[in-house]
């Protein structure tokens, strides 16, 4: 859409190809239907969370950067507000920006055609001067985004790197992990690790699913996992992370001194969720004066290092974003310009350019798309 108004714009007669029934299906929910469309900052930090192929971004990001692309929104109507850096509209409703795009391709006489699947790109290069390919990756297939774009990049000459889920839940091994679906943890640590070395370390929130562990948290670790996940990593969570070991020991004896004739499971749950107590203690009924000083120590490991195995992620039907995707090595940064084919181009998740969450891939396709817009 971003592309398409761009070359409107420019003066050109554009036509948009939709296989879907209406347009921005999968723009529609991001954000959990708030579409959390950039995040606010200068080029530099939008570069700084791009975790594939960073460099590429740079004439993108510095043509039509977050300032850009919110005012350019702004202008056609849509109140917007930043959350902790985050852009979304101010409505909380993805459709706005939507239909603000919709307005926009309406304005310019943008021929959309919708319920039009492409089946033979070689086709459309005859019948345009240029093409745009911007189709998206294969995560969500249900809103269309099925890997169009990757089979017509082949089948043109171009090299299409390994695809992987992004940004997605991880599964646990562990069947007692679903003892725990629907407890969020607003501020635990999370490592992340092989047998050999540390993948992923960080704090923030993190919400537990029937299957596995989820949250913002989660999906920023799965894209250190990307090839790793036959290796069977280690998950650590840390229950506590703004005190170390020796000050919850401090703590816990405090604890037992004040109330020795409680339960353990009755201190703990005054501390941390209830339903975590059985998972964390051997004997959750145990008299606190009968504590031994083994088992204070098991118990601190236990909160500080809250550990089971990742079997899987989520894969692409739960992936926000995917990696991997037309090289870019064979694409010009400065245009989106195909190197190999005279007239095409391409724009957003189809390239082999991925970030972490915050609003950072959605401003990846449209400053993508703006480029390639003004370059045809």
């Amino acid at each position: 859409m971003m592309a398409a108004i761009t070359a409107a714009e420019k003066g050109h007669v554009v036509t948009l190809l939709e296989k879907n029934d209406r347009l921005g299906k999968k723009l529609v929910i991001t954000g959990g239907g708030r579409c959390n469309l950039t995040y606010d900052g200068d080029p530099e930090t939008l570069i700084r969370h791009v975790t594939g192929n960073p460099a590429f971004l740079y004439s993108a990001f510095y043509t039509f950067g977050s300032e850009a692309l919110m005012d350019f929104f702004e202008k056609r109507g849509v109140l917007l507000k930043t959350e902790g850096g985050r852009v979304f509209p101010k409505s909380d409703r993805g459709q706005d920006i939507v239909e603000a795009l919709e307005n926009a391709l309406a304005g310019l006489h943008v021929k959309v055609v919708l319920n039009h699947p492409v089946t033979d790109i070689g086709q459309v290069l005859k019948d345009a001067d240029r093409v745009i390919i911007a189709t998206g990756g294969c995560t969500y297939p249900s809103t269309g985004c099925t890997g169009d774009g990757y089979l017509w990049a082949k089948e043109l000459g171009h090299t299409v790197t390994p695809l992987y889920p992004s940004l997605t839940p991880l599964l646990v091994k562990e069947p007692w992990i679903a003892d725990l679906a629907g407890l969020s943890l607003e501020a635990a640590g999370l490592t992340v690790t092989l047998p050999e070395r540390a993948l992923f370390s960080g704090v923030g929130e993190l919400l537990f699913t029937h299957r596995g562990i989820s949250g913002p948290l989660v999906l920023e670790a799965s894209r250190q996992l990307i090839g790793h996940i036959q290796d069977k990593p280690t998950v650590a969570i840390d229950l506590m992370p703004h005190i170390d070991s020796g000050q919850l020991d401090k703590l816990l004896l405090q604890a037992i001194a004040d109330s020795p004739n409680k339960s353990m499971g009755n201190i703990l749950c005054g501390t941390l969720p209830k339903r975590l107590v059985p998972l964390l203690l051997e004997a959750p009924d145990e008299k606190a004066n009968a504590f031994t000083k083994k088992a204070r120590a098991a118990l601190v490991l236990a909160i500080k290092s809250f550990s089971f195995t990742v079997s899987d992620t989520g894969g692409f039907r739960e992936a926000m974003v995917t990696a991997g995707g037309v090289d870019v090595n064979e694409i010009n940064p400065s245009d989106m310009s195909s190197k190999k084919v005279p007239g095409l181009y391409f724009a957003g998740e189809v390239l082999d350019v991925d970030a972490l969450t915050g609003g950072f891939n959605l401003q990846i396709a449209f400053s993508t798309g703006y480029l390639a817009g003004c370059a045809v």
